[in-house]
């Protein structure tokens, strides 16, 4: 079943479809009267709602609730990726797969290395375009929150929250065959005591020795990701998929 995002919550049964669910479902998806599809709300509870009406002309529609639950979908911890300019198109692969992978905020920085780079004055239209790949993204993946998408010109401006696990997946401790820093965060996670995980990881050109420094100095741990060298793009994804195992499926 189809499912969107609300930006409010409603207390009654019926509901006015706004113009970008209209556009979408009555549009591009063809529904028609007797057509039911998913809400969900900033509450996180998932509507089961029915179109009742739809005036063309208008380009207006009217929904009836038919029911309501609380679907249990999130990774039980808050993870955060800090994810180095990639170069081309990569920040759009990142953004859906991590969405579809249960990530809750997804952070962009300059790295020393970067190739990549963003003019000031394209910024905001660049999270703006990557927010809405994460909306469709949670949509398709029946989600029930949509992750944050932002950016920083650099580590400096990384400030994690005190309860949170931080580490940095680093290419030189893989290659120094560290195996077991990994291990020990889904541990503590495990345990429950912190309910909050920002892992960093370095565009093409890795993460440079400054910034190794200044990580290590906000206590980062630095941890391998096993034997083999990945793509800036499949880094997190593996994280990602890794944590929903050890936190998920275990």
């Amino acid at each position: 079943m189809q499912r969107y995002f609300s930006e409010q919550n409603f207390s009654g049964n019926t509901l006015n479809l706004s113009e970008e669910v209209y556009k979408h479902a009555v549009v591009v998806m063809r529904m028609k009267a007797g057509s039911k599809f998913e809400l969900v709300t900033p509450d996180k509870v998932v509507h089961v709602m029915e179109l009742v009406t739809i005036d063309s002309a208008k380009k207006q529609a009217v929904a009836h609730e038919c029911e309501r639950f609380e679907h249990r979908v999130e990774l039980p911890v808050e993870a955060t990726i800090v994810c180095g300019l990639p170069k081309n198109d990569k920040t759009d692969l990142i953004v859906m797969k991590a969405t579809e992978l249960g990530v809750s905020k997804i952070v962009f920085f300059a790295g020393d290395w970067s190739v990549a780079r963003w003019a000031k004055q394209k910024q905001a239209k660049k999270l703006e375009r990557l927010q809405k790949i994460a909306k469709s993204a949670a949509e398709q993946s029946h989600r029930t929150t949509i992750p944050e998408v932002s950016y920083l010109d650099g580590l400096e401006d990384l400030l994690p929250d005190e309860d949170t696990v931080v580490l940095c997946a680093y290419e030189e401790s893989a290659k120094a065959g560290e195996k077991g820093m990994l291990v020990k965060v889904f541990d503590v996670l495990k345990t429950g005591e912190k309910k909050k995980v920002t892992a960093v990881f370095g565009p093409e050109g890795g993460i440079s020795p400054k910034e190794v420094e200044l990580l290590k100095k906000k206590g980062f741990s630095f941890a391998g990701l096993g034997p083999r060298i990945m793509r800036a793009e499949t880094a997190p994804l593996y994280f990602l998929s890794a944590l929903s195992f050890a936190l998920e499926l275990e």
